[in-house]
């Protein structure tokens, strides 16, 4: 799981819920619905205006203080609120006379999102986070003052509204409003519901627009919840216990990323924000635990694209008494379990049309076949220019013997080289679930060497549209070899002059002295598989408040 980085940000409704509300400032006093129906199709007039400038809106405000109603009232629990979906679920229009239903009374709340009518009967679409549906505001049921001050709020305005179940002349579901609370005045309106927000860019710097706009961003906030849900359940539903790992460390291990630093300014030490969590980890199996995990924020200081964010979600997690084939079973068991219960299909459309499908089994392949497959060379039997050749970047080449100049070994240089051949011409060709294993050990200084190839580790990478989503490996449990790695890596790092681990790294290699049972992990990116599981080209998409160049 520890890793030379690639760019990749893996460890390398039953009956309503109740929320209540009531306030002060009603529009018109309760009383029972019962309207006639004209006949004429209120619910087909064109929309009304959406957009009154904020300087009115500010004036609306005003003038609704000046008649003693607060636009932003106090709220108590003493009535329960009902979800829209809940209300809708339970009522089929069909089976339901037009007009109101009396005995059907509820009250929801949300924000207004479009009206239409005329002088006499007005409907609004209002919007809670379950759904949306109908309201009708009546003249004659509510009075002339009450009404009018309805009609007069804005679209984005935050209301609740009590009334009975009404269905339109074209059998459409509805309240009728017998009363109506102001609960949050909008001083600015909402994006135009009809074209939404266009700019990726706005979108991602204003989420909550983003949100007030677009359903299929409301939907991914839910879908995101969802699959979390799934990958907790999923987990312990195979008897791993969930472990809080230290966000702030003193020495950023686990994976070689470029951290971000802070400092401490009790302990008057510089901290990094946590990278990956696999030493911690570790020494919870070191301590007895044997099945556990870790799902939350990562950070590493690094570039930025549509698929690399420099704050993402990360699973880690670890298996005693496994290895690491254990652990790509285990992950491609998971995906298809979060996939199922997340979508109820294994097959997934993407952005492109294509269809990727998360059933079992996964293909398998070796790094090696990779590699002969993509450019039609056996890497561990190649020289080191005709690697270099594979490759086919000069610039990344001359980058990777320059390390080597520095002082890195060649077995470092020689993986690097591989690496760079596996990021460039095998990995993106890999559209469908792929396993690929047995990379050049040095790349991984915390994973098991091979048992037939002490230049290859236990490692492998889980692929999807060229994407890696996960990558796992067989811990090394050896603390005399890990010794000897760390203190090479310390060696072989720019500027690195010691013969010792750093000290963190030596308090690991101490944890491992006292016996670690065999185990295995892997550490799988979030944020990328529902990047996968939603078919979206950008993990911008995916992560709710992503980070963005400031403009200037």
């Amino acid at each position: 799981m520890s890793a030379i980085d690639r760019g990749g940000e893996t460890r390398a409704s039953e009956k309503s819920r109740e929320t209540r509300a009531s306030g002060a400032g009603r529009f018109g006093d309760a009383s029972e619905a019962s309207v006639s129906p004209s006949g004429s199709r209120l619910d087909q007039h064109p929309p009304l205006e959406e957009r009154a400038d904020p300087d009115e809106r500010r004036a609306k405000m005003e003038r609704l203080r000046g008649a003693g109603i607060e636009p932003y009232p106090h709220i108590s629990t003493r009535v329960p609120r009902t979800w829209i979906a809940d209300i809708q679920s339970a009522h089929d229009p069909a089976t339901l006379a037009a007009g109101a239903h009396e005995g059907l009374a509820y009250r929801v709340a949300g924000r207004l999102i479009a009206r239409r009518g005329h002088a006499k009967y007005t409907f609004f679409d209002l919007r809670d986070q379950s759904g949306t549906m109908q309201v009708v505001a009546r003249r004659e049921e509510l009075g002339e003052e009450a009404y009018e001050r309805m009609v007069g709020l804005d679209i984005g305005d935050i209301v609740t509204v009590e009334g009975a179940v009404y269905v339109t002349q074209r059998g459409q579901l509805a309240l009728a409003v017998s009363v109506c609370t102001l609960l949050a005045k909008a001083l600015r309106p909402p994006p135009d519901r009809y074209h939404g927000m266009e700019d990726a860019g706005e979108r991602y710097r204003h989420r909550e627009l983003d949100l007030l706009a677009n359903e299929q961003t409301r939907a991914m906030f839910f879908r995101r919840t969802k699959m979390i849900e799934a990958i907790h359940d999923f987990l312990r539903e195979h008897g791993f216990t969930q472990v809080e790992t230290p966000m702030l460390q003193t020495l950023a291990g686990g994976a070689a990323s470029r951290p971000f630093v802070t400092h401490h300014n009790a302990l008057d030490v510089d901290v990094y924000l946590r990278i990956s969590v696999e030493l911690y980890l570790n020494r919870c199996i070191v301590g007895g635990l044997e099945n556990i995990y870790d799902l939350g924020r990562a950070f590493r200081n690094e570039g930025i694209s549509h698929r690399h964010s420099p704050e993402f979600t990360i699973l880690e997690w670890m298996m005693s008494y496994a290895d690491y084939w254990d652990v790509a079973k285990f992950t491609e068991d998971m995906a298809e379990s979060v996939a199922l219960r997340t979508l109820g299909t294994t097959k997934v459309e993407q952005y492109d049309g294509s269809v990727v499908d998360f059933a079992t089994p996964w293909r398998r392949i070796s790094l090696r076949e990779a590699i002969a497959d993509a450019v039609g060379i056996d890497y561990l039997e190649t020289s080191r220019e005709q690697l270099i050749g594979a490759l086919g970047d000069e610039g990344q080449s001359m980058e990777i013997m320059a390390g080597a100049a520095r002082g890195e070994s060649s077995e470092a240089a020689w993986a690097k080289l591989v690496d760079a051949i596996y990021v460039k011409h095998v990995e993106p060709t890999l559209h469908q679930p792929t396993h690929v294993f047995d990379f050049p050990v040095d790349l991984f200084p915390i994973c098991k060497r091979h048992p037939e190839d002490p230049r290859l580790s236990e490692h492998f990478d889980s692929v999807i549209r060229g994407m890696e989503i996960l990558s796992g490996d067989t811990e090394l449990n050896d603390p005399l070899d890990q010794l000897e790695r760390f203190v090479l890596q310390r060696q072989q790092a720019a500027g690195g002059d010691g013969d010792q681990p750093q000290p963190n790294d030596e308090a690991y290699v101490r944890a491992l002295e006292y016996g670690m049972a065999p185990t295995a992990g892997g550490g799988l990116g979030v944020d990328r598989l529902l990047m996968v599981l939603t078919g979206v080209e950008s993990v911008r998409e995916v992560v709710p408040f992503p980070t963005l160049r400031t403009r200037g």
